[in-house]
């Protein structure tokens, strides 16, 4: 946890732009609940809910909070440990202990944010809460509420408030994420180091996941590690490394205080690249570079992804496979084809940090309307960049087969796609390079302690040691 001063200045913080806004009543947190696997006792590997930790800090389950809007009030719910408890997790803080420690005077019972909840909609008040992540703290308000459709209540300006919060990160924030970015480093060397033909995927992403739970809480999200990189998201781990093949490996970890970290490599499962690889690879290192350079305050995401965009299709015209007027393909999405996915998304407490508080709400300006085009339409974030901002840089090229199909049988990209000389890759997969970018007051760095191999000099360089 941090210090206790950093809890309550963020809650004094959101109470104030609460206010500010007009509003009145009362704001209810739930964290979460442990999630039996099969049985009560054999329960999911426990993770608290992360605005849960960013107000409170306290990282166990069963706890719930009121702030009261008007007073200032502040209450956290929870339940001592009984005998029974004790005997098998041994004595454990109060919780008025814990809540002192998080800067909360007020405590009680878990069972009493029932009472209070009931009370404060007796007295005609308006209960402020965010979308829940689990599905037991859905089933909790609908309890609390009285509410078939919890949805229909979510506070828009309670979620807007922790979400102008939340993105812009603290000084001991980005610090953390550096910590996780450190371990993001080491997880991916040693994936690197461990590539060879004839062993199993999965061998790779045992030692992978090994380094974070040995020094961390473990992945910030399911490892992608696959020789068929033209599959955004595999997670299977089944295929024996075969030579020639490009391997994607796309995997984050999370550290001990929760902040995540997310790297992409593409290696060559040889050693080194063929001449074709390495010409698609370039391409993509390219538009990673461009996008690092563009980012900075002031401009937008979206802008920083079109330029991306822009030059992943004028290297693709330098290899024949799209023609025509670069500004045109880009307005038109042909991008789309190559690479159906955004140039990145913001970062924190989770890998897509407050995605469930609503990706648009998120990711774009009340000023900016979301593409329907394929790839710009999956862009997660969007919003002019201020620092403090942190987002990944992940441009990619994909050659799908069905998704190639497709376009060449409805007419799509017609005129600028050469579908002739795409079915040569069909067997070629795909390639993505991710970094974790931090923006600055003038510019921007990645975070971590060092960049992972990045070029493909680098990287056969990386894989020959």
């Amino acid at each position: 946890m941090f210090a206790s001063e950093v809890y309550s200045r963020r809650r004094r913080t959101l109470l104030g732009k609460m206010r500010e806004d007009g509003q009145d009543g009362i704001i209810l947190f739930i964290g979460n609940a442990e999630a039996p696997a099969q049985y009560k006792d054999n329960a999911y590997k426990w993770r608290q809910d992360s605005t849960w930790l960013y107000y409170f800090g306290l990282d166990a389950p069963l706890y719930a909070a009121i702030l009261d809007i008007e007073s200032g009030t502040e209450t956290i719910y929870a339940d001592d440990v009984e005998i029974g408890d004790i005997i098998w997790m041994g004595p454990q803080p109060s919780v008025a202990s814990l809540a002192r420690s998080v800067g909360v005077a007020a405590s009680a019972p878990y069972s009493e944010v029932d009472k209070a909840v009931k009370a404060a909609i007796k007295a005609g008040r308006k209960v402020h809460y965010i979308n829940p992540s689990r599905y037991f703290n859905k089933l909790r308000l609908m309890e609390m509420l009285g509410r078939y459709r919890i949805e229909d209540g979510i506070s828009v300006p309670l979620t807007k408030a922790i979400i102008s919060m939340r993105l812009v990160k603290e000084d001991i924030e980005i610090a953390a994420i550096d910590d996780a970015c450190a371990l993001g480093y080491e997880m991916h060397s040693v994936a690197r180091d461990a590539i060879r033909p004839g062993i199993v995927e999965q061998e790779i992403v045992g030692l992978m996941e090994g380094v974070t739970l040995a020094k961390g809480w473990g992945v910030s999200f399911p490892t992608i590690l696959t020789q068929h990189g033209e599959t955004l998201h595999n997670h299977l781990h089944d295929k024996v490394i075969e030579p020639g093949k490009l391997m994607v490996i796309d995997a984050g970890a999370e550290s001990n205080l929760h902040y995540a970290s997310d790297f992409t490599r593409t290696y060559p499962t040889s050693g080194k690249f063929t001449p074709r690889q390495r010409d698609v690879y370039q391409i993509v290192y390219d538009c990673n570079q461009l996008a690092f350079e563009l980012t900075r305050p002031g401009i937008t995401y979206r802008e920083v992804h079109l330029a991306a965009m822009r030059k992943m299709l004028e290297g693709l015209s330098g290899l024949g496979l799209v023609h025509g007027d670069l500004d045109e393909m880009v307005a038109l999405g042909i991008a789309g084809l190559f690479q159906p996915h955004g140039l990145g998304h913001n970062m924190g407490l989770d890998v897509h940090d407050m995605e469930d508080l609503g990706e648009n709400l998120v990711g774009y300006d009340p000023d900016q309307q979301r593409s329907k085009q394929l790839g710009l339409g999956s862009l997660r974030m969007a919003r002019r960049l201020v620092p403090g901002h942190v987002i990944t840089d992940e441009p990619g090229i994909y050659f799908i087969p069905a998704l190639i199909e497709k376009w060449k049988s409805e007419g799509t990209g017609k005129g600028f796609v050469n579908f002739a000389a795409l079915e040569g890759y069909y067997d070629f997969g795909g390639i993505r390079i991710e970094d974790d970018v931090l923006v600055t007051p003038d510019c921007s760095r990645r975070l971590g302690p060092k960049r992972l191999p990045a070029s493909p000099d680098e990287v056969e360089e990386a894989m020959a040691k």
